[in-house]
């Protein structure tokens, strides 16, 4: 039995109930880390001052929300004490989780809530991932493809990270695992050259999904730039068959346990390529999880997919509601 079949067989009521389990034990360390240290901050305070404000400043900082994103949430919290009378350092926790809220919601980007192809996209659909070596790039689109199996699309990959033999290696042994095909030209291959291939067998086989791996080097801009236009120039020979504006979606995977580091990769990736949703991987394996919350906040693109675990299944669809609810679901602060 394939790994695709034992999945299968789970119904959308089971994996739900297991992806809010795993939502609430991958932020586990961040939430510990969190709010231990605001509950530290307030012990033998019973108002809201400038020094708990002070102290939550630094919190913040330290667990990689980012400073920019920080400074607002301070601001909000110190309006909303003045407007609305909150004294009670007890209190702080329902104002820090509103306002983290109502910023996420911010912007303006539409939550995705499930591995689907947008209603306006003609099949297939073309999906380019970048990102660094080692931020679980490869895995992500080996888990990515198993979950558009599950949601019943076919989906092709394509190797096109050819500069590295462990990367073609890795996604030919997911292609095997979740049952999918793969284009695999080999190594030192231009890249531009896979994902042509990739396409033209995925519009001959009729898939709905084309996931294209690239290399995972961050070099200079115009390194970056020069190479994905190049393989952006490939695809659009294909244009008249599917539609102008392909690929449809550019991918950037970021490695959430990586902080403030992962925030200057989004903003090099970001000059450098037109991406349009980012995958943060590796938050159950590290205390760092407020860098969702910066990266929703200081960049325009959603945040589309999560990574809480090591299963095949633990790539989940971000919600920002749901990712608030999770982070301070059972946290109460005492003094």
């Amino acid at each position: 039995m394939g790994l695709f079949d034992i999945f299968k067989k789970k119904n959308k009521e089971e994996i739900q109930k297991e992806q809010e389990e795993q939502l609430q034990e991958g932020l586990s360390k961040t939430k510990q880390g969190f709010f231990s240290k605001i509950s530290r901050a307030i012990i033998g305070k019973s108002t809201i001052d400038d020094e708990v404000l002070d102290n939550l400043e630094e919190i913040l900082v330290s667990s990689d929300v980012g400073v920019d994103t920080t400074l607002k949430i301070i601001k909000r919290i110190q309006e909303r004490v003045k407007r609305d009378k909150y004294i009670n350092t007890t209190e702080l926790n329902t104002l820090l989780k509103e306002e983290i809220a109502a910023l996420m919601m911010e912007n303006k980007t539409e939550d995705v809530h499930d591995f689907i192809i947008p209603a306006h996209v003609k099949k297939p659909y073309i999906i380019l991932v970048v990102g660094v070596n080692g931020v679980g790039k490869t895995t992500t689109i080996g888990k990515l493809a198993l979950q558009f199996k599950l949601n019943g699309h076919t989906v092709l990959l394509g190797a096109g990270d050819t500069f590295r033999a462990a990367a073609v290696d890795q996604l030919k042994i997911w292609a095997e695992r979740v049952e999918v095909p793969i284009v695999d030209l080999g190594m030192n291959i231009e890249p531009s050259t896979v994902a042509y291939k990739t396409v033209e067998k995925g519009i001959e086989m009729g898939v709905d999904v084309v996931i294209i791996d690239t290399a995972g080097r961050l070099q200079t801009k115009k390194g970056l730039m020069d190479e994905l236009s190049k393989i952006r120039r490939t695809i659009q020979k294909f244009a008249d068959k599917i539609q102008p504006d392909i690929p449809h979606e550019v991918l950037l995977v970021l490695d959430a346990s990586t902080g403030q580091n992962a925030i200057q990769q989004a903003i090099a990736f970001t000059e450098a390529t037109q991406v349009s949703a980012i995958a943060l991987t590796k938050l159950d394996g590290t205390a760092k999880g407020g860098i969702v919350i910066g990266i929703s906040d200081q960049f325009k693109i959603p945040v589309k997919y999560i990574g809480v675990g090591e299963k095949a299944t633990d790539l989940q669809v971000f919600n920002r509601k749901k990712f608030v609810e999770a982070l301070f679901k059972g946290t109460e602060l005492t003094k």
